[in-house]
């Protein structure tokens, strides 16, 4: 595992997101437990045999988690760890064509409606309307917050920052969390740390599973951007 540790601290040198270095290390530490392999010595069936165990990811998940490994392993070719790549023998999977998939308003409001805890709606509602992506709502903070303004300072993809109208029903959420610190912050094993992104995808996933809905949480982003299209809202913008 020194060797994930390692990749960490040279993708911190190059200026990587602290939360793109976590994301990264985290499929390549779980490739690395569940399959048991040393990657100094993984060939490409072991690590094709491990991405076709995880049926469950999307095609878009799965083209992601392909592309860290494969990132993963240029950098131990590069720094003379391996001689050879072991991915370049591994098709790829194809990422699916983007296009909106919003949650359907009726759904929307059936999934508020059912019991869930207080964070775990408030996730909800910084998706849905304020249009955060899962990464973007677990580093909320109450320092983001500018209740005067009405918006929310959001750091983005690319570590892009942008401030963002808060809608009137999160300016009352708002004022019952946190005016300082981390909105979310992670656990023990994480002190000072916000919650990982995926624990955000999964507690609004079952959410949405309890619920009996389909989608994903960035479904509540999609509704978030289709709903401000179709009230006239200028598409650059």
């Amino acid at each position: 595992m020194h060797l994930v540790g390692e990749w960490a601290i040279w993708q911190k040198a190059g200026r990587r997101s602290q939360r793109t270095i976590e994301e990264r290390s985290r499929v390549v530490s779980l490739f690395i437990k569940e399959s048991g392999v040393d990657p100094l010595t993984a060939k490409a069936m072991d690590i094709a045999r491990w991405l076709s165990q995880h049926q469950e990811w999307g095609q878009s998940t799965a083209a992601t988690y392909y592309s860290y490994m494969m990132s993963f392993y240029k950098w131990l070719v590069m720094m003379d760890y391996r001689t050879e790549n072991p991915m370049h023998k591994i098709p790829g999977p194809r990422r699916p064509e983007r296009s909106p998939r919003p949650i359907a308003d009726s759904d929307l409001i059936r999934l508020l409606s059912i019991d869930m805890h207080q964070r775990t709606r408030v996730m909800m509602l910084l998706g849905a309307l304020a249009g955060l992506r899962v990464a973007e709502i677990a580093e909320v903070s109450g320092e983001d917050i500018d209740l005067d303004a009405a918006r929310i300072h959001v750091t983005g993809k690319g570590n892009k920052r942008n401030w963002v109208p808060l809608h009137p029903i999160l300016m009352k959420v708002a004022k019952t969390m946190p005016t300082k610190g981390l909105w979310f912050p992670g656990n023990c094993r994480r002190p000072g740390l916000p919650i990982r992104s995926k624990s955000v995808s999964d507690i609004i996933g079952q959410a949405m599973r309890r619920a009996g809905i389909k989608g994903t949480p960035h479904s509540l982003r999609h509704w978030y951007a289709t709903t401000l299209l179709a009230d006239g809202a200028d598409l650059r913008t």
